[in-house]
C-alpha cells in the first residue's frame, strides 16, 4: 500500500499564481513590455511546507 501524502498547501502569499507577468507599458513598435515577478516567499512554487515539515527542517 502507498504511503498517504497530505496535499501540497496553496502559499499564502500569491494563492498559488507564483510566477505574473507586469505590464510596463508598450515599445514604439506596439509590442508590450513585460517584467516576471516571482513570489518571494514560495520562490516560484505556488506551494509551502506543512508547519511540522519546516518545525523537522529547523528553520
Amino acid at each position: 500500500m502507498m504511503p498517504q501524502t497530505p496535499p501540497a498547501r496553496v502559499c499564502s502569499h500569491c494563492d498559488g499564481f507564483p510566477i505574473v507577468h507586469i505590464t510596463t507599458g508598450t515599445a514604439p513598435d506596439g509590442k508590450c513590455r513585460t517584467l516576471a515577478a516571482t513570489c518571494p516567499a514560495c520562490k516560484g512554487t505556488g506551494t509551502r511546507a506543512t508547519p511540522a515539515a519546516l518545525v523537522r527542517a529547523g528553520k
